[in-house]
């Protein structure tokens, strides 16, 4: 019987080779990845209680190498075919993100592994956008625009060869695997030349610069990674002690005790050489992210966490830049001083999602999902956030804004169309809370039943 490599094992490979791509592309990726690794090993060193509770979850050993990317498709057969390769790694889309509203003319999802053992062996991401190629409104360049995308083709042919073989077979050999690989690599890597005269990318650029980042390269290279941080204020403040300077605010929520979703903070895009058909010039693109992971909210938690949001950006009155960030994050603090502060109210409230664990000591009864609350509070269950595993369409906007320069305030009028998004795809995509709402709901049923049968062999 054949041996086929499991798809985290070929996910964990990739993710590997994606950094260590992106280190040799972009050096100051790999000065940010030192960072992060230092300040990581500082917080679990001095907070016995983040190093009990990703050893508790499971989280501890993928810290280091967990990491996320980001890339940009042009055309729907170019979404339907990363899909089936992504679905070779074992990673599946997972929400849908409209970006249009914030002036960014992408709508997206997030490739990635969906169980917690899988995400724990490997929790690489993919970020994965497609240009909105009807907001161009100059139909003549909107016209040449689609031309352009129709001619390329982003993958190799061994590539969608070894994608079909798997999908016949249900996986791949050691052989295969590691030709697969190599392969995929080629899709994500850095074009120095671009298939466009100088004049058509400015053209481009002048609608709006991630267009031309799309349209204008022969791929979608990768245009970030990120690995994930304990402390996201430390490497806010470190990078520019090291030289790197960062985005003027970390998005996402303020600093907490207990991090819910996701806060983000960035190196500035890098101006890079580029060769047109006809003359040099240069393109920012690709820059290095940073990302510090927090409990995932449920519904409730998370309108309360729009809602907050909302006003305190309100309260600023304008968009956050290098003169307001302070003034922004102490309305921010200052407002979300609403939003409790403490796991366990997190959990009696509803606003967020946990693992429960039965304490070994617990007394005699017969529990059922309404004694949750008097669990927790008798101390008879202990509870360990669930790591949001997803991103934030507002935090996604403000990375993707802040490094893309001079036509940053473009808005489109537009709505977000997930209908033709999915049929591109070619599956449904995950609603991520329902996912962490199956999680949640697993660990309840396993603590009452390690609960009630405790309590049955005692009577």
């Amino acid at each position: 019987m054949t041996q086929w490599v499991s798809s985290s094992e070929i996910r964990a490979k990739f993710s590997k080779m994606m950094s260590e791509m992106y280190q040799k592309e972009v050096p100051l990726y790999g000065d940010l990845l030192e960072l992060v690794d230092n300040i990581n090993q500082s917080v679990l060193s001095n907070n016995d209680a983040i190093h009990i509770q990703l050893k508790h979850t499971g989280e501890l050993n993928r810290l280091s190498q967990e990491r996320h990317g980001a890339i940009r498709l042009g055309t729907i057969e170019e979404l339907n075919n990363m899909r089936r390769i992504l679905a070779v790694m074992g990673m599946y889309p997972v929400g849908y993100y409209d970006l249009v509203p914030a002036g960014v003319p992408v709508h997206s999802t997030a490739f990635r592994a969906i169980e917690v053992d899988d995400l724990n062996q490997s929790p690489f991401r993919i970020f994965t956008s497609l240009l909105r190629v009807e907001l161009i409104d100059d139909k003549e360049l909107r016209d040449l625009a689609e031309q352009i995308l129709s001619r390329r083709q982003i993958f190799t042919n061994q590539a969608l060869a070894l994608t079909e073989k798997f999908e016949q077979q249900g996986g791949l050999n050691i052989a295969d695997a590691e030709k697969f690989l190599t392969e995929v690599i080629e899709t994500f890597r850095w074009h120095t030349h671009a298939p466009v005269s100088k004049d058509l990318y400015m053209a481009l650029d002048n609608q709006h610069r991630l267009i031309a980042d799309v349209v204008a390269f022969k791929g979608p290279h990768i245009n970030h990674l990120t690995p994930r941080t304990l402390d996201i204020d430390q490497i806010q403040n470190k990078m520019l002690e090291c030289g790197i300077t960062p985005k003027a605010v970390i998005e996402g929520p303020p600093r907490r005790k207990c991090p819910i979703l996701l806060r983000q903070t960035s190196f500035k895009a890098l101006l890079e050489k580029v060769k047109f058909t006809d003359h040099e010039g240069g393109h920012t693109a690709r820059f290095g992210e940073i990302e510090q992971r927090g409990v995932a909210l449920t519904p409730k938690g998370r309108k309360l966490y729009d809602e907050l949001l909302i006003v305190a950006q309100q309260r600023l009155g304008k968009r956050p830049d290098e003169e307001n960030a302070f003034q922004y994050m102490r309305i921010l603090e200052e407002t979300f001083q609403v939003f409790p502060d403490d796991y366990r109210e997190l959990a009696l409230q509803g606003l967020a999602y946990f693992y429960y664990f039965a304490k070994p000591d617990s007394e005699n009864g017969v529990w059922t999902y309404s004694d949750l609350n008097t669990l927790i509070c008798s101390g008879k269950v202990e509870i360990e956030p669930i790591v949001y595993e997803d991103f934030l369409p507002v935090s996604a906007a403000g990375i993707f804004q802040s490094n893309l320069g001079n036509n940053e305030n473009i808005k489109f009028s537009s709505k977000s169309n997930r209908e033709i998004f999915e049929e591109g795809l070619g599956v449904k995509i995950f609603d991520e809370m329902q996912l962490y709402a199956e999680l949640q709901s697993r660990s309840i049923d396993i603590c009452l039943e390690t609960l009630n049968k405790k309590n049955i062999s005692m009577v």
